[in-house]
């Protein structure tokens, strides 16, 4: 009997009921509502869902030992993990995003570029807010890529200069993805007026097959001279983007486009929220990196709004940009553009805005690479 009970004991102490805490059931609580948030508002849901699931796989409370959890060396989990840490997951999923892209909206009309640059002010605005709270100029660097709004760029700046900081950093940055339709409306009407929301813009120009080809290989070489230290991003993103449009590499592009970016969402996702443990995620600096990562949501949006009214003084008739699309430099493609073309249609049922904010708004992935780049550079 004796035995029995010491066995019953043992038992006991391996489940997750003997150890768990209150901050466990807040993270399982966090990932609930994460997958609450992607079913029933649809908030980026190939992205929430796998986050949400991760938090809560990483967050059954363990006996020490087992060699499961992700932070356990040699663990299934953590060796699944290294593509987060080493940063190898983000490059190819740029490859994705660059095989599926096209960038025919700001090849048209190269001027849109600059909206796209105006909204990485968000990355240095909160670049300087992190250094005010005390963090260091790395992990002021990582914190800062959030505003951004890229989950893949964040992921590899912050595992290469704050990889302690890179799960609040992730999951703030995804966080702050699917929030782009909540976050960025407001912003948008209380910096325009409503005849700017009313400004119709010509139709883009058509662009030819050639420009296609030459525009990823001309933009790397440019981009990559630039920033060297961004070419794992910015290489695979402009080569993606050649499968696509050489013609005759359709397969590698809609494997690339297709099931390569699939499979690694999933793995950045769940890994990702595996990595929130309740005793490595609960602390000050995590609610400081939600509280920073808002502000440099804000800051990127209200800069894309703002240059593109500034840049308005300088053009004449149907050549002014509508203020609408100044959201879309933000990177998060293409649920920017979407917010564009939406917010537009609330003021004129007839203005359709999303093929022009997909210029900024690819504009943008580029232009956080560069800036990850740029970061990297000083910083590493």
């Amino acid at each position: 009997m004796e035995n029995i009970l010491a066995n019953l004991k043992q038992f006991w102490a391996f489940t997750g009921f003997a150890n768990c805490n209150f901050q466990y059931l807040i993270m399982i609580a966090i990932g609930i509502l994460f997958i609450f948030l992607a079913i029933k508002k649809e908030w980026e849901p190939m992205l929430l869902v796998p986050i949400g699931f991760g938090i809560l796989i990483g967050n059954i409370p363990l006996f020490q030992g087992l060699n499961v959890g992700v932070y356990e060396e040699g663990s299934v989990l953590n060796i699944l993990y290294q593509g987060v840490k080493q940063g190898f997951y983000p490059p190819l999923i740029f490859l994705g995003i660059g095989a599926m892209t096209d960038f025919s909206a700001l090849i048209s009309n190269p001027k849109l570029l600059l909206i796209g640059a105006a909204a990485q002010f968000g990355i240095f605005g909160a670049y300087a807010i992190a250094l005010a709270f005390g963090f260091n100029a790395a992990e002021a660097g990582a914190i800062g890529i959030i505003g951004g709004a890229d989950g893949p760029t964040a992921i590899f700046l912050s595992s290469r200069l704050a990889p302690d900081l890179m799960g609040a950093i992730a999951v703030s940055a995804y966080s702050y993805m699917a929030l782009v339709p909540v976050i960025q409306p407001p912003i948008m009407k209380l910096l325009t007026t409503k005849k700017e929301r009313l400004i119709r813009m010509k139709p883009a120009r058509a662009v030819s097959p050639v420009e296609k080809k030459i525009f990823p290989i001309v933009g790397f070489l440019l981009t990559a001279f630039i920033v060297p230290s961004g070419i794992p991003l910015l290489g695979m993103l402009f080569f993606g983007n050649l499968l696509k449009e050489s013609g005759v590499t359709r397969r590698l592009a809609n494997t690339a486009s297709g099931p390569l970016i699939d499979i690694v969402t999933i793995l950045i996702g769940v890994t990702v929220g595996a990595s929130t443990q309740a005793d490595q995620f609960l602390q000050v600096k995590s609610v400081y990196i939600f509280i920073m990562g808002a502000a440099s949501f804000v800051i990127a949006t209200t800069f894309g709004v703002l240059f593109v009214k500034f840049f308005n003084l300088f053009l004449k008739g149907d050549n002014k940009i509508n203020p609408l699309i100044g959201n879309a430099g933000v990177s998060a493609v293409p649920d920017a553009a979407r917010v564009s073309e939406i917010t537009g249609l609330k003021y004129d049922p007839k203005n359709h805005l999303l093929m022009h904010a997909m210029g900024p708004n690819v504009a943008g992935v580029i232009g956080s690479a560069v800036a990850a780049g740029i970061l990297l550079g000083f910083l590493a």
